[in-house]
């Protein structure tokens, strides 16, 4: 019979193998859904089984510059303890050598291209949980491209529990990239610039700053003026050009990169696990249900 993509997804939900895998599977079982099975596990394939529900919010991220190009990426596991295993170092090294060859423009393009050994990204990672025993992810990448005038500020804090990669335009100081990086891995600013923050977001909060200003009991004729000076704190508070530069707090960073002669083109900063939902086991009720079922 023909093997369908939703028969695939379904088996690769099963067992956790690779879309290539599973495709061969129902192929060689003529679409018998439960031979299929067994036939990953006989192959060892489906050793990734059991592990698709599980949280993987540990990990790194890393970065990887070759000339004019970068590529900033998240790679998931379960535990810290797994994130330090060199065979889990070795694949985030071979995903990032990948994406920045391949530039894919997705996560799925990204899992579904084809590595140097044949193997889709997919496969290499499920075949690299086999080895391991965790889950791993993929998560997200980015991916820029500079001139020769430009340059390149890459930071990792911790090992790569956050990492920031920080293009500087119009200006080759390597150094100060780094330092901005640096100052964006530690204030955590949203925008690079005012102008790139939303009049909707602007207005949403000094709807709030002026109710807070009235709740206050402050008159209404100097509330507009005093919400205007808090909307410029909050600006510094959000806008990485308006923050107080790290590395000499009497230094705008704007005042920092224009001492540079360049500007700040972009950047991007990952934390490992940031917006996933980490399941908290409850160990002491985990004993206490093993000790009643006994």
């Amino acid at each position: 019979m023909a093997v369908t993509a939703q028969m695939v997804k379904e088996l690769r939900g099963k067992t956790g193998a690779g879309m290539m895998d599973c495709k061969k599977a129902l192929v060689e079982t003529d679409g018998n859904m439960d031979a299929a099975v067994d036939f990953l596990r006989e192959k060892g394939l489906s050793s990734a089984s059991k592990k698709a529900d599980r949280v993987a919010a540990e990990g790194v991220v890393s970065i990887l510059e070759r000339d004019n190009e970068a590529v900033i990426y998240e790679v998931n596991a379960e535990t810290d303890f797994v994130a330090k295993n060199e065979g889990f170092q070795t694949l985030v090294s071979e995903l990032g050598e990948h994406l920045l060859a391949t530039k894919p423009a997705t996560i799925e393009e990204a899992l579904a291209s084809e590595m140097d050994n044949g193997s889709t990204v997919d496969n290499h990672i499920s075949n690299a949980i086999a080895k391991i025993g965790e889950k791993i992810n993929l998560r997200r990448f980015v991916i820029l491209t500079k001139t020769d005038n430009d340059a390149f500020g890459a930071y990792l804090h911790m090992g790569g529990r956050i990492g920031v990669l920080v293009e500087l335009e119009g200006s080759t100081d390597e150094e100060a990239a780094r330092g901005v990086a640096m100052h964006v891995a530690a204030l955590n600013p949203k925008y690079v610039s005012r102008d790139q923050v939303s009049e909707e977001e602007v207005e949403r909060e000094r709807k709030v700053l002026t109710e807070q200003a009235l709740n206050e009991g402050k008159p209404e004729n100097i509330v507009a003026k005093m919400v205007e000076g808090r909307l410029g704190k909050y600006f510094e508070e959000i806008c990485l050009l308006d923050q107080a530069f790290v590395r000499n707090s009497d230094q705008k960073v704007r005042d920092f990169v224009q001492s540079t002669g360049g500007k700040i083109k972009g950047f991007v900063r990952y934390e490992v696990g940031e917006g996933i939902e980490k399941r908290q086991d409850n160990f002491a009720e985990e004993v206490m249900s093993q000790v009643n079922k006994g």
